[in-house]
């Protein structure tokens, strides 16, 4: 027999009703700043007259294109923060909802990404909330993207961004990632997941945190810097990590910056623009051990009349000088948007209309005007449908350029637009690919299309049905 006292009693009456009592007086985690007070003020009304003198002294950058992404500088403000003001102030009277932050750790080694899952994050202005919607979305173990919270506690590359995101956004959410050692499926996952998260809401953008070269003479350092600018210019995520891996060129967020260029390119980006460079030895005149620093945009900018009537002229020149005495054309161009990666089909048709060659790239692995170059060599001598164009076939032919969007995943083939929208599919070991005028000419239905595009690939007309399907979009010059 179990005999109770009366304050037991009472603690037993207590304990119940607390159980039944709901939960509301948690506190919501609060990361606060590790580098107030050494890479910027601690003092709010300082730091409000220095972000903001930042702003006000730098330019708004008229560029033809939608701002996808940003690269922004990380060290103390007296050095770098007049670069970071030119990057933020692209973003002024801009609508956005989140900031997804990107950057590299400098204190922790860990496995993949870490990204802060929920809470807010705190400065000298106030707190800013973590998206947390956006990153249980990113938050994926298997692959390799895990909330590593030491990671966060000293890390100033994402803490530095936050005052100018406060000072040009009234309220907006932030995603702080910070990549570790990058592992292939971490890569895979969160390009594509950032891609899709953005691609539905263009009131997300992203920005890559990061500075340029280390300690190198300042001769050295810009040498080394204008490398890196030229192949982010050029959305060259290829030559970009082939400069970090010689020691070309340095960027100690070179990770976060190729994260960010692959996203910005599945999102349609096209070229980067420079808008400000400089490094720590015009801050302090000491040019023997210098960093560098730039702010750079990456946009999706399209084709120009005459950057058209150029990329035209390329076909027609080397198709004409190939077929006549195998000789590829020399050209040279300044063109920063012509230099920039592309992916391009060149097309030959008699003057009835008939096609007489058709080659392309679908990899944005090369220049533009390269691309283009290439391709209308391949057009008018190695089409395996047709024979090498002889110099009397040059008289009635038409040619064109189909310069190619990056490929978008589809999954319901409602939303292929005729006449918009070209097709790749892809089964089992075959491929292939209609561009978007195809089905315009010959009059085909979605339906038709779609079965097109599967004998194009050497399938039976409804492999589509299980097949791996993507759409792009194209600029067709004629």
């Amino acid at each position: 027999m179990i005999f109770h006292t009366s304050k037991n009693i009472l603690l037993i009456i207590l304990g119940i009703f607390l159980l039944a009592v709901p939960v509301t007086g948690c506190s919501e985690t609060v990361k606060e700043p590790a580098v107030a007070g050494s890479f910027y003020p601690a003092d709010k009304e300082k730091l409000i007259k220095m972000v903001d003198g930042f702003l006000s002294k730098a330019a708004t950058n008229p560029v033809n294109g939608k701002l996808i992404a940003l690269l922004a500088p990380h060290a103390g403000y007296i050095y770098s923060g007049p670069i970071a003001g030119h990057a933020y102030k692209q973003l002024m009277n801009r609508d956005i909802e989140t900031v997804i932050l990107m950057g590299p750790s400098h204190h922790e080694a860990f496995k993949g990404v870490s990204v802060y899952e929920k809470g807010k994050m705190k400065t000298p202005l106030g707190m800013i909330k973590i998206d947390d919607k956006i990153t249980r979305a990113l938050i994926n173990k298997e692959a390799d993207v895990t909330f590593y919270p030491e990671a966060f506690e000293k890390e100033h590359s994402l803490e530095v961004q936050l005052p100018f995101i406060q000072r040009v956004f009234k309220q907006v959410k932030i995603v702080p990632v910070l990549i570790g050692a990058p592992t292939r499926k971490s890569f895979d996952f969160l390009t594509d997941k950032i891609t899709g998260i953005m691609r539905d809401n263009d009131k997300v953008i992203i920005i890559a945190s990061t500075d340029l070269s280390h300690f190198h003479d300042y001769d050295t350092a810009v040498k080394m810097d204008m490398k890196i600018i030229d192949a982010v210019e050029r959305m060259s995520a290829n030559d970009t990590e082939k400069y970090l891996m010689t020691g070309e060129g340095g960027m100690c967020g070179g990770y976060p910056v190729l994260y960010t260029m692959a996203i910005a390119r599945n999102l349609g980006a096209t070229n980067g623009v420079l808008y400000k460079y400089a490094n720590s030895g015009d801050v302090t005149g000491d040019r023997t051990r210098v960093v560098g620093y730039a702010a750079i945009g990456l946009y999706n900018s399209p084709l120009s009349a005459s950057e058209k009537t150029e990329l035209l002229g390329f076909a027609k020149e080397t198709i004409t000088s190939y077929v006549k005495n195998g000789q590829i054309p020399e050209i040279n161009i300044n063109d920063k948007r012509l230099r920039a990666n592309g992916a391009t089909f060149v097309t030959i048709k008699t003057g009835k209309g008939m096609l007489r060659g058709c080659m392309g790239n679908i990899q944005p692995d090369m220049p533009l005007y390269e691309s283009v170059i290439s391709n209308a060599v391949n057009a008018c001598s190695r089409d395996p449908r047709f024979h090498p164009m002889r110099e009397e076939d040059l008289d009635n032919a038409e040619f064109e350029v189909t310069v190619l969007s990056p490929f978008e995943p589809l999954n319901d083939t409602n939303k292929i637009e005729i006449g918009r929208h070209g097709l790749y599919i892809v089964k089992d070991n075959h491929s292939g690919i209609l561009l978007p005028q195809v089905p315009v000419e010959f009059g085909w239905d979605r339906e038709t299309f779609l079965k097109q595009v599967s004998k194009k690939a050497g399938l039976p007309e409804d492999a589509w049905k299980e097949a791996k399907l993507f759409r792009f979009t194209a600029e067709i010059i004629k």
